[in-house]
């Protein structure tokens, strides 16, 4: 199982639909369930849940099984009972793609938690978690360089060391961006495996600050990392990273 996750209108889907499109090949049975189609693929059945008919994410899970598909998409998992069929799809080889509504990768396991399933289940079905939120684009027709303080890049995370070649960027405000200084929106991700030293730290029940440690002293960009790789790109600000990574 992958699972994306993020707050609502963070672009979730759109990742899904996006992995979909790559795997989406004449050899490969795709089906998705979806609450609602947001997109149409030619070679992929896709189902709309009617809830007045009891067609849920569950029930149309149940059948998707009884029609050996090689990958799943399930638009969210939203209780226990699509956790679990959703779960058990995964452990019997099938891709399951799914979305959930946390804040970043390691709160996913929490989340599920929460739904009261079991950690077994979820160390032994989830493989990756994905967490993404979307920030602001810098106006491209009216962005100009801006002298920032040092004790704020330090205080969001830049090392001391990288300061003398830091150039912040951040839009007048034009036409263009009704005056905003922005202008569209792009992606900071925190991308997190499950690893065997993950799984023990789901079965043991430890806490999401802790297998955010782990997954990090592995390796993983946090949403904060990720942030800052756009300030020094000069895609985004300082204040829409804060806005959206806070402690993440």
């Amino acid at each position: 199982m992958v699972l994306v996750t993020g707050p609502t209108w963070s672009g979730k889907t759109s990742t899904l639909y996006t992995c979909l499109n790559q795997l989406n090949t004449p050899a490969a049975n795709l089906m998705t369930v979806e609450d609602p189609i947001e997109f149409h693929f030619p070679g992929i059945n896709q189902v709309q849940t009617k809830e007045r008919v009891s067609l849920t994410f569950a029930s149309a899970l149940r059948a998707f099984l009884r029609q050996d598909p090689d990958i799943i998409m399930v638009g969210e998992v939203r209780d226990l009972d699509t956790a679990q069929i959703a779960i058990k799809a995964a452990l019997t080889g099938h891709l399951v793609l799914s979305t959930l509504h946390t804040n970043d990768a390691s709160s996913a396991v929490n989340r599920l938690r929460d739904m009261a399933v079991e950690p077994y289940l979820i160390a032994n079905s989830v493989h990756l978690l994905c967490a993404q939120h979307l920030v602001r684009r810098i106006c491209a027709r009216c962005k100009n360089q801006v002298e920032t303080p040092p004790s704020s890049l330090t205080a969001i995370g830049f090392p001391t060391s990288s300061l003398e070649e830091l150039v912040s960027y951040r839009g007048r405000g034009c036409k263009h961006c009704h005056g905003s200084g922005y202008q569209g929106r792009t992606g900071i991700s925190a991308v997190m495996e499950v690893t065997e030293s993950i799984q023990k730290l789901i079965l043991s029940g430890s806490s999401t600050l802790r297998i955010r440690e782990e997954a990090t002293k592995q390796g993983m960009a946090t949403l904060r990392q990720s942030g800052l790789a756009k300030i020094q790109s000069g895609i985004t600000t300082l204040e829409e990273v804060l806005k959206e990574t806070g402690n993440r």
